[in-house]
């Protein structure tokens, strides 16, 4: 509520008889005004109506003048009264009313003073501010909508840049890429298989940074993640079944020109499967609960970690649909596959946990040379969980091979076997492969400041870790 100065009927306006041609002007100003008008006297009792109020608040003057405000308010006439309020409070008051007419409106009630100090009138201004709060309800919609549609559909969203890096120093590893090179030219489906967490979505966006349609929407939906219905809906969209709206715009509508990786294609129900398959023969596309196709144009790329050809086979995935993206299938490759990608892969994670964390940490010769080692069966995700995790809990900038998080199924000193889960001496094995490759660096070199080089230490350092892991046995 407003707070205002109180206004005081001067005795030079009390006395003063105004002449009749400037009563009339008065009253058609009275008339004229766009806001509503309404006042009382000190008794809350109704002496003056004009015409805007009559249509604001749907009441007749004639029913409203000599009327009590008290009167009016417990009749319901009124649902609340600014008078009232302000003869209580003796100060002008502004709230907000609704009237049965369905207006709303901003009412400001101002009281009069004479020169005792007594309120001999009160004039209440009333302004329709129906439409604006329309408008404001329609400008709050739009919001949300457009803020579900960026919840939904712009979080998943990607723009791929023409510089889009993988990291690729295998020769296995560059063999994919080139393959990859080549398919992105074609603009055609490509299906990326490979194990979980090996890359398939990083190459994805790889193949569209190298295509024509880089510059367009990239979205990736992975289709494990929604029930059967809501997925329908989100690649598909949904009509407006109740008129008061345009429906839902799907995920391939939004991507129209661009690029849709459906991640874990082999999740899709069979209704999904069938709609796919018309999408990607005529590009025509009908919302849920929709009978107007329209023609969308979108290249697809899917990415699976399960066997395909075995689920047709199974009668679980359609054998039209394995087909139309089968077209080039590439098979991403698991890290292990991989290695001389690992090292440089442990680096750039690295440098981005720095970035991250504001940190100026480092893995030290030995620590990259045990990442070298490791099988990796979580592949990329797990080398990152690895990294990350050591940054964070070691309390040196040089990060060792004690610190990472790695339990191999494999003692690279002996090559026996052991079962994931089972109890391992990690110190133990940590040791021992340090202990390989000083002595490793010795043979080959023949001195101790060449071989201490060769691993990243300095020669004092070298000495003592391999009196230290020689004097322990070899257990």
């Amino acid at each position: 509520m407003l707070k205002r100065t109180p206004v005081y009927l001067t005795k030079a306006g009390r006395d003063t008889k105004e002449p009749e041609p400037f009563r009339e002007s008065l009253e058609a100003i009275f008339e004229a005004s766009y806001d509503g008008i309404y006042i009382t006297d000190g008794e809350a009792v109704t002496i003056m109506v004009n015409k805007s109020y009559e249509s604001v608040s749907g009441l007749r003057r004639e029913d409203m003048l000599g009327q009590s405000m008290h009167d009016l308010v417990n009749r319901h006439v009124i649902s609340q009264s600014g008078t009232l309020l302000a003869l209580e409070r003796r100060e002008a008051v502004t709230i907000e009313q609704v009237f049965r007419t369905g207006k709303r409106a901003i009412i400001t009630s101002t009281p009069i003073f004479n020169e005792k100090d007594q309120i001999v009138m009160v004039v209440t201004n009333v302004r329709d501010v129906t439409e604006l709060y329309s408008l404001q309800k329609e400008l709050a919609e739009s919001r949300e909508r457009n803020q579900q549609y960026y919840t939904e559909l712009e979080l998943l969203r990607r723009r791929v840049g023409r510089n889009e890096r993988m990291i690729a120093e295998d020769p296995a590893m560059k063999a994919v890429l080139r393959v990859a090179d080549k398919v992105a030219e074609l603009d055609i489906p490509v299906l990326l298989q490979g194990e979980t967490g090996c890359g398939k979505q990083e190459l994805a966006r790889y193949i569209v940074s190298k295509s024509r349609r880089r510059k367009e929407k990239f979205i990736e939906v992975n289709c494990s993640a929604y029930s059967e219905e809501m997925l329908e809906r989100e690649l598909f969209g949904a009509a407006d079944t109740t008129g008061g709206g345009t429906g839902k715009i799907g995920i391939f509508e939004l991507a129209n020109g661009g690029t849709v990786l459906l991640r874990e294609v082999g999740e899709l129900s069979a209704g999904l499967q069938m709609r796919l398959v018309r999408l990607m023969q005529a590009h025509l596309l009908s919302r849920v609960g929709g009978s107007v196709p329209q023609t969308v144009d979108v290249r697809l790329l899917a990415s699976t970690c399960t066997d395909l050809k075995k689920l047709v086979a199974e009668r679980r995935f359609r054998e039209d649909l394995y087909y139309l993206l089968n077209v080039l299938p590439i098979q991403m490759l698991p890290l292990r596959q991989r290695r001389e990608d690992i090292i440089p892969l442990a680096e750039e994670f690295c440098i981005q946990t720095n970035k991250k964390y504001h940190r100026r940490k480092r893995f030290s010769q030995m620590a990259l040379l045990a990442m070298k080692s490791y099988s990796w069966p979580g592949n990329l995700q797990e080398l990152h969980n690895v990294v990350e995790s050591a940054m964070i809990l070691s309390s040196d900038e040089i990060i060792d091979p004690e610190d990472l998080a790695i339990y191999t199924g494999r003692n690279p000193t002996r090559g026996s076997a052991a079962s994931f889960g089972e109890p391992v001496d990690l110190k133990r094995m940590v040791e021992d492969m340090e202990l390989k490759y000083i002595r490793n660096a010795y043979q080959k070199f023949g001195n101790v400041r060449d071989a201490a080089r060769s691993l990243g230490m300095d020669p004092s350092t070298f000495v003592r870790k391999r009196k230290k892991l020689e004097g322990r046995g070899e257990g």
